[in-house]
């Protein structure tokens, strides 16, 4: 027997949860071929692991990545922390089935209308598939994607017909790549969207065997009341459920996590139901009025009126012109916007929650991002798993990787396992961490030494190796 490459000697974390051990890993023509003692078989590389982790390679349940698949194919941002694959299309927001259209907030967070060039679900496939990233995607459909794409207006709940032309879409994107439907039901594309016509499009992403994610429609004052209207969306159209990105927001709820997470226990009983978390108290999206009561600080990501205020709070930026935060928010939009409006001890209890998924929701279109983009991965094992001791190493690794594919359905990977797909990381559990900070945002994180996609070195030493393996994944019905 000869190998491709035998990573030896490293501390195997399976990506169960389980305790690690000590072990070689085989890999031959892209897949794992031998876990264990391997050390009198011959390889054409060897890679020494001794003193480092070897894990699945992490999945990152909540992205916006769908542009910079096609514009940025290194994918730097998400390599460098050790993510093999990435969950698109979240909050409502997906590049296709959609085109000549100027999209409004947040659809704008992926780009501008030179990116909703795609008519339908099998043309952004297609292109993925011609000039593939360097790491592996699995896509979902948008609500407020289809939405624009149907209705005349808005601010209005759809019509039967108009619900019926989304329908074909959903059926159309399963059929064409898609593993799932996406809602963002606080933004305005959306808000005005009726839980019978979510019912309606998750029962057809269900039919196909998809998956359903929702950035809820309300994840502040009434919060309880969102989860139960997802509970109820889940219920009736049978279909697995995720919560993007949980959190109670403002200070009049910090602490509602001890309701909401036993709300979400009790509801896991009788339906498929998860969440993805981010680690950080602070959120961020497009510069939307609702969400300045409810934050402590506002720093601004992008302005395409005003660039240079890129990085700076919105209350220098009041003081600076003299002008109230209303009239600022006129003169910087179209731009997007850091919020800080969560408590630390609800963070770490949603961390903490049985089966939690690890998302960053990063916007990488952003100018000055949120650190979540370039950090997220690293910061929890460094940060929650090896500084804090939240949770064990091996219960961090769960949370991106096991966790997530067992919910979305992806067979082939997420694991340590013989004869899955060889997405693989191998990092120093000592110096782990993220960099990435408010202040300077893109900088990859330390500890993540080599990061492997379908069995190809991506990834090495803070090098990119220009190699591009990634596939398109679907979700197993």
């Amino acid at each position: 027997m000869k190998a491709d490459l035998i990573i030896s000697g490293g501390r195997v974390i399976d990506g169960t949860g389980q305790n690690s051990r000590i072990a070689d890993v085989v890999i031959n023509k892209g897949r794992i071929t031998g876990v264990g003692d391997f050390a009198d078989v011959e390889a054409d590389r060897t890679l020494n692991a001794a003193g480092k982790c070897v894990a699945p390679g992490f999945i990152d349940a909540h992205t916006h990545d769908d542009r910079v698949l096609l514009s940025s194919p290194d994918m730097s941002c998400k390599i460098s922390q050790g993510v093999t694959t990435v969950v698109t299309g979240n909050c409502g927001v997906s590049l296709a089935p959609l085109e000549n259209v100027d999209p409004p907030p947040p659809l704008n967070l992926l780009g501008d209308r030179e990116w909703y060039r795609f008519a339908t679900t099998a043309a952004y496939a297609n292109e993925l598939r011609e000039e593939p990233a360097a790491i592996n995607s699995l896509m979902l459909v948008g609500h407020s994607t289809l939405r624009i794409a149907t209705m005349d207006r808005l601010d209005r709940p759809a019509t039967k017909r108009e619900i019926q032309k989304m329908e074909k879409l959903v059926d159309a994107a399963m059929e064409q790549g898609a593993s799932g439907f996406s809602t963002g039901l606080e933004y305005p594309p959306s808000i005005s969207a009726s839980e019978e016509e979510v019912i309606a499009l998750a029962k057809r992403a269900s039919v196909a065997g998809g998956i359903y994610t929702t950035h809820m429609r309300n994840e502040s004052d009434d919060v309880h009341l969102s989860i139960d209207e997802t509970v109820r969306v889940a219920e009736q159209a049978e279909i697995s459920t995720v919560i993007s990105h949980h959190k109670t927001c403002g200070k009049n709820n910090f602490g509602r996590t001890c309701e909401t997470l036993p709300q979400i226990e009790e509801a896991k009983k009788f339906v498929q139901l998860n969440f993805d978390v981010y680690p950080y108290v602070a959120s961020s999206t497009s510069l939307l009025p609702q969400y300045l009561s409810k934050s402590d600080r506002v720093l601004i990501t992008w302005s395409d009126p005003h660039p240079e205020c890129s990085g700076m709070e919105l209350s220098q930026i009041c003081e600076d012109w003299n002008i109230s935060t209303d009239e600022a928010v006129d003169l910087l939009s179209p731009a997007g916007a850091i919020y800080f409006q969560m408590d630390e001890e609800d963070l770490q209890r949603v961390l903490k929650f049985p089966g939690s998924m690890i998302g960053s929701d990063g916007l990488p279109s952003d100018r000055f991002p949120h650190p979540r983009l370039w950090g997220t991965f690293p910061r929890v094992l460094g940060h929650y798993s090896r500084d804090l001791g939240l949770f064990s190493l091996e219960e961090a690794v769960a949370r991106m990787t096991g966790n997530t594919s067992s919910t979305f359905g992806i067979t082939d990977r997420g694991y340590i396992r013989e004869g899955l797909c060889a997405d693989i990381v191998v990092f120093d559990p000592e110096t782990v961490i993220d960099r990435a900070s408010f202040d300077d945002p893109i900088q990859a994180a330390a500890g993540i030494e080599s990061v492997f996609v379908n069995g190809e070195l991506v990834y090495e030493d803070f090098q990119w190796t220009e190699k591009r393996p990634g596939v398109l994944l679907s979700r197993a019905a």
